[in-house]
């Protein structure tokens, strides 16, 4: 696994330039924290470095292909007709992997027990701990997190600790925005500011 650099990036959105000039680098075993006020750029420049949105200017070195890499947005992007069990399902289906784990990786973000009701009647954490079970189900080396501890109870911010300390002890890498402190002790952390 390659380490992520990024050289002079500019990132644009809208008519406006929100980041220039910026350069840093993600090593295997590292969890990079985004930070920064709402409107600094955290999600854009997420979404540069997991290839949905194009950069302005600058290069990204070892930038990782979608096989290699998962996505979570603030939205959870789960159906609220199906229960999480079903989401899930349907999202191994379309990534062409087995349907086997599925009801583990739900156990491990605490879901075990609620996995015959539909995502629609789950509370807002909840929901975001049937979006995080999408990680544990297809293991990929580069998790690209934006504020995934919104709505999240004191339970599943440790849940989130856990999850996050085994990857990068496996030797993946995180780049996460988060408007609070990240959970639990977790080796290989640096933060990067983004000031507008």
């Amino acid at each position: 696994m390659a380490s992520l650099c990024v050289q002079d990036l500019a990132v644009v959105r809208g008519d406006r330039t929100i980041i220039s000039g910026l350069g840093f680098a993600v090593e295997p075993g590292e969890v990079l924290h985004l930070q920064g006020r709402n409107g600094a750029g955290k999600t854009s420049l997420l979404e540069v470095l997991c290839g949905l949105r194009q950069p302005e200017a600058g290069r990204i070195l070892g930038q990782p292909e979608a096989d290699q890499r998962h996505w979570l947005g603030h939205k959870n992007g789960l159906n609220p007709l199906l229960t999480p069990m079903e989401n899930l399902e349907f999202w191994a289906g379309l990534n062409g992997l087995p349907a086997h784990g599925l009801g583990e990786a739900l156990n491990k973000v605490g879901l075990n027990l609620r996995v015959q009701r539909n995502c629609g009647s789950l509370s807002t954490g909840q929901r975001r701990r049937a979006a995080m079970a999408r990680l544990l189900v297809a293991p990929r080396p580069w998790w690209f997190l934006d504020e995934p501890l919104s709505g999240l109870d004191v339970d599943g911010l440790a849940i989130f600790g856990r999850l996050l300390t085994a990857h990068v002890s496996a030797g993946g890498a995180v780049v996460v925005t988060s408007h609070q402190p990240l959970p639990g002790d977790i080796t290989g952390l640096r933060s990067l500011r983004l000031e507008r």
